[in-house]
Order: structure tokens, then sequence, then C-alpha cells
């Protein structure tokens, strides 16, 4: 063999590895087998902690014509669980990656503080007659709909025309979050003790504030967005370059950001509607996921962050329901560990 057939073979060998290494999600396929098994443990264990959430310590004999509608009631707990994994697993994740920023989350977009105002002002003016008959499938949509035109709003008057800023964007959403955060705080210190005991109850993200009357709309509407983004993988692995490199790609940068953020307020406004504030579960999920899957692509990112969502709920509300008996923490521990979480990953940012 000639020295330029040598050379061309060798070229052509190097190309070949280039091109194997540029189309792979993994780094090799160690890492890719890891993947793997670490993603079918984490549902295997969200799973089997559904289902002790089910059975386990249920007072009815299983042969009772009872033991059916308990486990029914018990369902809409795990279904409120699944809801939540999706929506805070997803949101967190894309946002994290059209924003270029891992120590942020979608609830800085002010979410949680509509949530928190519209309640608090509903006991403030109506009363707590208005606030307990402030249920069912009107209120759920009213919130669901003021949260995403409160998106709307911001996105089409920040990410447009002469301003296009999507700093600034973030910069307004947490004015406006703190804006209502101390609104609602002024009206909450004006309440009666009662009143005030009534109104924490609806505070305090949980799967107890789940009705099944709104699955039907919220069960659609997450799981279309859901497949919107997890089919918009491509560009989000584009997007999360940066704007340079995204729109030398060729993408539409602004209305693909745009498009993103939309399908995130509709995945966090059902999430907050349904179950509440859970402020920083979604940055926890996010961050453990980003450790369990190393790689760039979403299409596989997506389902590790719900895996990981999914199985902290499920294995949380099990052990502290039925092994440690504290049936009124399980939220507070989970916002607990992803504030502390978020407090290691500030401090650590610049190896981020």
């Amino acid at each position: 063999m000639s020295a330029l057939d040598s050379q061309l073979h060798t070229n052509g060998d190097f190309h070949a590895r280039l091109r194997t290494r540029a189309t792979r999600a993994f780094r090799s396929r160690k890492e890719e087998k890891r993947y793997w098994l670490l993603l079918s443990a984490l549902l295997g264990l969200g799973l089997l902690a559904s289902l002790g959430l089910l059975l386990y310590n249920n007072p009815v004999p299983v042969d009772s014509p009872s033991f059916i509608p308990v486990v029914e009631r018990r369902l809409v707990a795990i279904i409120a669980m699944l809801i939540a994994a999706l929506c805070h697993s997803f949101a967190t994740v894309a946002f994290h990656s059209v924003t270029n920023n891992r120590i942020i989350t979608p609830s800085l977009l002010g979410y949680e503080a509509l949530y928190s105002a519209i309640h608090t002002s509903t006991l403030f003016f109506f009363g707590a007659g208005a606030l307990v008959r402030f249920t069912g499938i009107g209120s759920f949509v009213l919130q669901v709909a003021l949260m995403i035109v409160m998106s709307l709003i911001l996105y089409g008057w920040l990410l447009s025309g002469k301003y296009g800023n999507l700093h600034l964007m973030l910069l307004i959403g947490i004015i406006i979050g703190a804006g209502l955060n101390s609104v609602s705080g002024f009206m909450r210190r004006l309440l009666a003790p009662s009143e005030f005991d009534l109104l924490q109850s609806r505070l305090i993200g949980s799967v107890t504030n789940a009705n099944a009357e709104y699955f039907p709309i919220a069960i659609p509407l997450v799981i279309i967005t859901v497949l919107c983004l997890f089919f918009f993988s491509k560009k989000l692995n584009v997007l999360s370059l940066g704007k340079d490199v995204a729109t030398s790609f060729g993408v539409k940068y602004q209305a693909s950001i745009i498009f993103t953020l939309v399908l995130i307020a509709v995945l966090m406004s059902v999430s907050t509607s349904l179950l509440g504030p859970l402020t920083f579960f979604g940055f926890l999920v996010a961050i453990l996921s980003y450790q369990a899957a190393p790689t760039y692509d979403h299409r596989y990112v997506f389902p590790m962050a719900f895996a990981v969502g999914f199985s902290i709920l499920t294995s949380a509300y099990f052990l502290l329901y039925h092994v440690l008996q504290a049936q009124t923490v399980v939220s507070v521990v989970i916002e607990l560990f992803g504030g502390i979480l978020f407090l290691i990953v500030i401090l650590r940012k610049r190896s981020l």
C-alpha cells in the first residue's frame, strides 16, 4: 500500500470515528448501558412504591366490596404524582435549556405567586365560605387560564419587538412574583387565625389537594404538552448551545424560545393549580437527572428526569405515610431537600 493510500485510509478511519462520536448521545456503550439500567431501576422503584401506596396498610380486606373503592381513592393520589412528575421534570429541564442556566426554575416566572394571590384574595375579600366553594372544574380552568395568560403577556411583551431579551423577562418575572407574594403576605396578616389555617392548607403543595374531576382536563393537556416538548428535543439540543450557535444552525431562535416557554407555562400552570406550589421539586429532579443521564440529548434526559421525579414522589409518600407516620410533612421534606440542593449548586456553580 502506498503512502497516499495509507494516509487516505487513516483519514477515512478518523472521519468514520468522528461521525460515530458526533451522532451518538452517549460517549461510550458503558454509559449508555448504565443509563438504561438506572432508568429501569428508577421506574421499577416508582412502580413498586406506587403499588405499596395502593395496597399496603389497607384497612379493608381484599375480599370486601369496599376494597376497590379504597384503592380507587388512593389511585387519585398516584395519578396526581404522575402528573406532577411529568410537569416539573419536563418543564424544568426545558427551562434550563432555553435559559442556559441550571440554577433557576420556572417558578421564578410567578406561577406559584399568582396561585397564592388568587387563593389569598378569595379568602380576604369574600370570606372562608367562598374559599371552600372555590373548587371544581371552573376554578381549576380559571387558575390555569390566568397563569397561561400572564405568561403569554410576559413573553409577548418582553420577547418580541425591540426588547427580545430573555434575561429581562426573567427579571420582570421575579419582580412580579415578589410583588404578588408581598400583597398576599399583607392580606394574610389581616386574616383571623382560623381563616389563616384554612388558607395554609391550600398553599402547601400536596397530592391531597388534587381532585379527580380535574383529570379529564389536566391529563390530555399534560400529555399533549409533554409530547410536544419530547418531539422538540432536537431543537432543544441546539437551543441549549446558545443563541449564536442555534442561529448558525438555522434554528429560528426567538420563535423556538417562545414556543418552549409557552409549553412550560402550560405544564407549570396545570401542576400548580392541581397540587399547589412545589418550588424546588423541579430543580431537585432536574439536577439529579443530569447526574444520572450524562448526555446532551433531551430525548434521554426527559425520560430520566421523569423517572427521578416519579420515584422521589412515590417513595417519599410511601415512607412518610406508612413507615414514619408523618402524613403532613411530605411536601415540606421534598422542598427542604430541594432547597438544600439548590444552595449546594449555588455554592458550586462554577463547576457546572
